[in-house]
């Protein structure tokens, strides 16, 4: 079973099922393909979180989005920069 990125312990000190569901595996875990699938999923549920989830659930998905985007910045330093989303970008854009 792949670690939990942080909680509390079942007996004998190992996560249990319902620790790594609640909390999600460490991103430094997840393949590639998982990493983007995790990415995804909090962006799509990111607006609901913030106006129907509780203070809890909002805290724990920004942090989980800030653990899975450092990870993706991590194995991709060099990603693509869309030079249309830059400030000067969007200043030709606008004229």
């Amino acid at each position: 079973m792949a670690k939990a990125v942080a909680g509390s312990r079942g007996r004998a000190g190992r996560l249990t099922r319902e620790d790594v569901m609640s909390m999600g595996v460490d991103p430094r875990e997840l393949a590639d393909d998982d990493l983007f699938r995790e990415i995804r999923s909090l962006h799509d549920t990111r607006t609901d979180t913030l106006l129907h989830g509780s203070d809890d659930a909002l805290e724990r998905h920004t942090s989980r989005t800030e653990e899975l985007e450092g990870e993706y910045l991590k194995r991709f330093p060099d990603r693509h920069v869309d030079a249309a989303r830059l400030r000067s970008g969007a200043r030709a854009r606008n004229g």
